[in-house]
């Protein structure tokens, strides 16, 4: 077999792909990471992360990222600067697959899948127009910014019940936006929206746009059952309805769910094609914390390097 022919690929940089790359590379695998548009994935916007084991006076999500990106370089991973533009999937066991970058063409004999996931927006012109100017994806990024303000929240699920109550110990006046008569966040996420003080649930109301100079000054919304519109005078607008995987490139090759997130099988992080897994938040449509996706990031190596030993070692 040709020496170009590498171990693994880890498609993605996030804690997954880090902690993928760090495993595989104290295994020998000697992998590639193509950190794709996004270096560090999602971690390189959060300003703090108080959550992540091993820091006790938290740090931010870029040094985060930095330090785990040094770890994986440290035992010899190669960290490429590109982006996947296709990959052709071997179909058996022991095939070879190929990864097609803006740049270059790679052999592999694994392929570890980490794209994560993107926030899902309404698709209003205004969230482009004033992104970065009080328009939000991430709470826990950008909350600092609108300490003793005024901000509404888009949403009716967890997500969007955590950014509020999240958003509550900052602002002076956090509004709830719910599309429907109820919410969907579980029984105890609700209470706690219940129980926050300066928490207003809106009910039966959708954003329609944003107003303001160069900076959002007023949300126009609407009450979908009456169709009056009002306008509420906030700083600032968390957009709270979940997240999209990032997973069109393998759409018709590797298997599914109804929203894109990929499937592994049982307690292994394989997909239906041999040699290839996926770890973190491009298969777990549930946790979506940093930790848990280095776990799976783990987890991916170690399936990865019991599969090259099998069908590629003999």
């Amino acid at each position: 077999m040709s020496s170009n022919i590498l171990d693994t690929i880890i498609i993605g940089s996030g804690p997954a792909g880090y902690t993928a790359a760090i495993y595989a590379a104290r295994a020998n695998m000697n992998p590639l990471v193509l950190t794709g548009m996004e270096p560090g994935g999602q971690l390189t916007t959060t300003t703090e992360v108080d959550n992540f084991p091993g820091y006790p006076n938290g740090i931010t999500g870029p040094e985060l990222m930095a330090d785990l990106q040094k770890q994986a370089e440290r035992f010899g991973t190669k960290i490429q600067y590109e982006y996947v533009t296709e990959v052709i999937f071997g179909e058996n066991n022991g095939d070879v697959h190929t990864v097609k970058t803006n740049t270059a063409e790679y052999q592999t004999k694994s392929v570890i899948i980490s794209t994560g996931a993107s926030a899902k927006y309404l698709g209003l012109d205004d969230e482009k127009k004033y992104a970065g100017s009080g328009v939000s994806a991430c709470a826990t990024c950008d909350g600092f910014f609108y300490r003793g303000k005024d901000v509404a929240v888009v949403g009716g699920g967890d997500t969007a019940a955590e950014e509020a109550t999240y958003l509550a110990k900052l602002c002076n006046k956090v509004y709830l936006l719910v599309r429907k008569d109820e919410m969907r966040a579980s029984k105890a996420m609700q209470d706690r929206v219940a129980n926050t003080p300066n928490l207003e649930v809106l009910y039966n109301h959708e954003l329609l746009g944003l107003d303001g100079n160069q900076v959002v000054e007023k949300a126009k919304i609407i009450n979908n059952v009456t169709n009056e519109e009002n306008e509420l005078i906030v700083d600032g607008v968390f957009i709270a309805i979940g997240h999209k995987p990032n997973t069109d490139l393998f759409k018709g090759k590797l298997d599914m769910d109804e929203t894109g997130y990929l499937i592994t099988q049982g307690r292994s992080y394989a997909t239906n094609i041999p040699g290839v897994f996926a770890a973190g938040d491009v298969q777990d449509s549930v946790y979506r914390q940093a930790i848990s996706a280095a776990g799976s990031g783990c987890a991916a190596a170690l399936d990865a390097e019991r599969y090259v030993a099998e069908f590629f070692e003999g």
